[in-house]
């Protein structure tokens, strides 16, 4: 039964929520690829324009994350996320379709307003299914998608680029119409094949139901409040281990998506010409899917989040010393295969560890909102920082913040590991002298009997 339950749930809902993911993250930086093919050319857009064009994603996309994130429940992550997914497929695809700057900002900001729910809406999603134990394998699983995406995205640009004067539009701009017609397909097919909820869940029996529900209760990951309420919605706020995350999700933020934006132009940069950047782009993405998997298998088995956090945040450290450290363009290639497995271990390791200790599903919602939110901060800052802030091809401001913020992001991975294991330390004491039954309810994970995941 054990591994039968979990066996369908891997089968049947994680390989569709890894494809949002893969879609989403495709369908957001896939504007990289295009630039690289000649978008900012035609469109005469100077380098702080398209760092405009950037940033016009990430201000509706955070302002979106929290109340998409509070909704989901009562909406149904089954018709939720389905019509956000077909929605951004349909503005992906205008994108190819722009001729002005001021249409693609447009297409920019739908596109951040549509996705900006979906990470944090995923990551709540996949805790209505498995224990707190078994959560950082399938965030993985599913964000390891969006290093996937940076590798099928240079292999797809390089191909689609030759379809260049096809229909008198650009290579570029098939890029985008291609891209966001497959996402608008998905999204419709999607309506058919995400489960509402275990109970709902049409692969399950109802013997294996009650399974599954069973662990959810046992892990505490079920123990739900009767509504939503705005209490919990603060009492996700107050919690310390949120804003020593939130630091660190900020900081990742800059990191990943200044690689998923500009890993292209960087290689670009390294003498390269525009078609073998694309190529080029896809080993050190590749490497950070295998990276990411076997170390949230090490995650998830030996329950060590703030460990792997630490160790992949040195990891980017180590990258991003090489590439300032160098000028050997093969030496300052090859940093990209450890900067960004990296900061791609980092990220999910980062989301589990935020859904496992925060407890019930409100608060929950709420501390993973956050995360994303600080994310996305990130994001925003990471558009100017590299082209536009640290001149090409250098970039050699750039990559001393990112190392700076990679060190950073080790620390306050630290602190949190050392803030959890002393509430740990705290409750084993309550718990010696008061039963579970004496205990006030409704304390959700500041219960003595909700063990903090490290």
């Amino acid at each position: 039964m054990e591994k039968r339950v979990w066996r369908k749930i891997d089968m049947y809902v994680v390989p569709i929520v890894a494809m949002f993911y893969l879609l989403s993250f495709l369908d957001r930086t896939n504007v990289a690829n295009a630039r690289v093919a000649g978008l900012q050319t035609d469109l005469k857009m100077t380098n702080k324009q398209y760092s405009i064009a950037l940033t016009v994603t990430y201000v509706p996309y955070i302002v979106a994350e929290l109340p998409s994130n509070l909704m989901l429940k009562a909406v149904g992550p089954n018709l939720m996320l389905p019509t956000m997914l077909t929605l951004w497929g349909v503005v992906t695809t205008l994108q190819g379709v722009v001729k002005s700057y001021s249409g693609l900002l447009a297409c920019r900001f739908f596109l951040g307003l549509l996705e900006g729910g979906v990470f944090p809406g995923l990551v709540l999603y996949l805790s209505y299914f498995y224990p707190r134990y078994k959560m950082n394998l399938r965030v993985s699983m599913f964000f390891s998608a969006a290093s996937l995406s940076g590798a099928f995205s240079g292999i797809l640009a390089f191909a689609i680029i030759h379809m260049n004067g096809i229909g008198n539009r650009p290579g570029w701009a098939w890029i985008f119409i291609l891209e966001g017609l497959f996402t608008v397909l998905f999204g419709a097919s999607s309506y058919f094949t995400l489960p509402q909820s275990v109970d709902k869940a049409w692969f399950f029996t109802a013997e294996e139901k009650s399974y599954v529900n069973a662990k959810l209760l046992e892990d505490n990951t079920q123990k739900d409040e009767e509504m939503f309420t705005w209490r919990e919605v603060i009492e996700g706020i107050k919690l310390p281990q949120v804003w020593f995350l939130a630091i660190t999700f900020f900081l990742d933020g800059v990191v990943l998506y200044s690689l998923a934006y500009f890993s292209p132009s960087i290689i670009q940069g390294l003498g390269f010409t525009a078609a073998r950047a694309q190529l080029m782009s896809v080993p050190p993405f590749a490497v950070g899917f295998v990276v990411a998997i076997v170390s949230a298998w090490i995650s998830d088995h030996y329950r060590c989040r703030g460990i792997i956090v630490i160790v992949s945040s040195i990891f980017c450290v180590i990258g991003f010393a090489m590439f300032l450290g160098s000028k050997s363009h093969h030496v300052q290639y090859g940093s990209l295969f450890l900067s960004i497995p990296g900061t791609y271990t980092t990220a999910p390791t980062l989301s589990a560890w935020s859904s496992n200790n925060a407890a019930p599903q409100t608060r929950r919602a709420t501390a993973i909102a956050i995360g994303f939110i600080m994310t996305n901060s990130g994001g925003i800052l990471a558009t100017w920082l590299l082209g536009s802030l640290s001149p090409a091809p250098e970039y050699t401001s750039a990559t001393i913040t990112l190392l700076v913020f990679s060190a950073v992001m080790a620390i306050f991975g630290g602190i949190n590991l050392f803030y959890l294991w002393s509430q740990n330390k705290k409750k084993a004491e309550i718990r010696k002298s008061l039963t579970r039954d004496h205990e006030q309810s409704g304390l959700g994970d500041r219960s003595a009997w909700f063990i903090y995941n490290l």
